[in-house]
């Protein structure tokens, strides 16, 4: 039996990756802070899959909780073949407004948590003839976003490592997929403490977490480096590439002003 492990899993794009994954038959290890949702998710798998579902309460943010998140798989001692690094999670508002220990936990969950994830877990994915992992950054990556300023730099940090990783590994049985989606619905908006304005010009391009779920997977599964989802992020990764920064960094900060 192959297994995939998701972090970030008890909603959003991280519970819909794990329910195309199921839907392939794919045995399930789930990862986030919530225990009740968490089993609720693996019931709602369970009952529509012929799949094992198990999962670990565990806070990213936590400087060890990558080791026990770790340890806690190998002693499974399963096939496990696909990495979903899906938890993280931004801030917005003036950088200094936020106490710095914010600013670390953050940091943690966004890099430093998955770096970690790909080193510890790579000798149970290499091997194996395929296995894959598949990294969640952000239409943020595309270009500096001022008052997420920091969040979107952590994403611009997880494509970057993907994209590179993803040519270090691909010999190696590896495939590594980098995601970028735009809006979703989600509960991202309310723990970044989006202002009204922003969130109403999302409501007009945000895409459904099962739709970009799909696309990722099924970007994963065709070993392509870079996903964006959805046309209007294409359209816009390709504007804020060819546009003056001072512009699109401008236009950036009038969304994301109080």
């Amino acid at each position: 039996m192959s297994y995939a492990l998701v972090t970030g899993a008890s909603k959003g794009i991280g519970k819909e990756i794990a329910m195309e994954l199921a839907d392939r038959g794919y045995e399930l290890l789930l990862v986030a802070r919530n225990s009740y949702e968490l089993q609720q998710v693996k019931e709602e798998i369970q009952k529509k899959y012929a799949v094992s579902v198990d999962y670990l309460v565990v806070d990213l943010s936590e400087p060890t909780s990558v080791e026990r998140l770790f340890n806690w798989v190998l002693e499974k001692q399963i096939d496990l073949r696909i990495l979903v690094n899906n938890a993280g999670y931004g801030l917005v508002g003036e950088f200094e407004s936020y106490a710095y220990d914010e600013h670390q936990k953050m940091m943690q969950v966004n890099m430093n948590a998955l770096v970690e994830a790909c080193y510890r877990f790579f000798p149970m994915l290499s091997g194996k003839g395929q296995a894959y992992v598949l990294n969640i950054a952000s239409s943020s990556a595309y270009q500096a976003i001022p008052l997420m300023s920091l969040y979107a730099a952590s994403k611009v940090f997880v494509l970057n490592f993907s994209r590179g990783l993803f040519h270090e590994w691909k010999g190696k049985g590896i495939s590594v997929t980098a995601v970028s989606p735009g809006a979703t619905t989600s509960s991202f908006n309310d723990r970044a403490n989006l202002p009204d304005k922003a969130r109403s010009a999302a409501k007009k391009i945000t895409m459904t977490a099962g739709s970009v779920a799909k696309m990722a997977v099924n970007g994963m599964f065709a070993k392509k480096p870079e996903v964006i989802t959805g046309l209007i992020n294409q359209l816009g990764a390709f504007l804020a590439w060819i546009a003056p920064k001072s512009i699109s960094e401008k236009v950036a900060k009038g969304i994301y002003e109080k």
